[in-house]
């Protein structure tokens, strides 16, 4: 009796860990930050916590600002972004799905 309770909490324990280890993969990431640099398709970005990240732009990353689609030709250095992006594997450069540039102020008549 002993030993199926501790093959059935060893068994509860292994799925509880498998389910943490795979909890994160697939979800997209939000960094909010100060472009520090633009080279290219990549964006470096120090975060608000003073981290530098690099992100990959491709042919699906979404640039926005406000609600308006932006073009990459927009963003400029020192200007606070948001980005949302998936880790590439074996790598420290993430892809970026969405860059949140700040809404333009609206034009006074």
């Amino acid at each position: 009796m002993r030993t199926r309770r501790v093959v059935a909490v060893a068994a509860a324990f292994a799925l509880l860990l498998s389910v943490g280890a795979f909890a994160h993969e697939g979800h997209p990431h939000r960094f909010l930050g100060t472009l520090s640099a633009v080279h290219g398709s990549q964006l470096e970005v120090k975060t608000t916590d003073g981290k530098t990240v690099v992100f990959t732009l491709d042919a699906k990353t979404v640039i926005q600002q406000g609600r308006a689609k932006a073009d990459v030709k927009e963003l400029k250095v020192g200007e606070r972004i948001v980005i949302s992006a998936l880790p590439v594997a074996g790598g420290k450069v993430m892809t970026a799905i969405n860059v949140q540039l700040r809404a333009l102020a609206p034009a006074t008549k």
